[in-house]
């Protein structure tokens, strides 16, 4: 394994005319797109308890997390849990079936 050359890098960084870089190497050949992505989604792994889910996020102030987390703590349950029974009782409220599932 080569070793980095620090003053190369820096004055490459410099944008020096000095020193030239050496030019990277080609890259290999690159597969069909339709393959490359095909085996890039068969080589991703998913966290089997996250098949079906998709991520529902949403910006509030620290201080609502903070809140959320502690009353998680006192109850000793989990934000997940706190947060699918909220979206499931304001399903309720609005007449939808509560079918947000919720941590044993």
């Amino acid at each position: 394994m080569k070793k980095a050359d620090l003053a190369a890098a820096l004055a490459e960084q410099a944008g020096s005319t000095r020193r030239k870089p050496e030019p990277p190497p080609h890259p290999a050949p690159a597969p069909a797109a339709g393959a490359e992505r095909a085996d890039a989604l068969e080589a991703t792994y998913r966290q089997p308890s996250r098949e079906g889910t998709v991520p529902i996020t949403a910006h509030f102030p620290k201080e609502i997390r903070r809140q959320l987390k502690g009353l998680a703590n006192e109850l000793d349950r989990t934000m997940h849990d706190l947060i699918a029974e909220a979206f499931n009782d304001l399903f309720a409220k609005h007449g939808k079936a509560e079918i947000c599932p919720r941590g044993q």
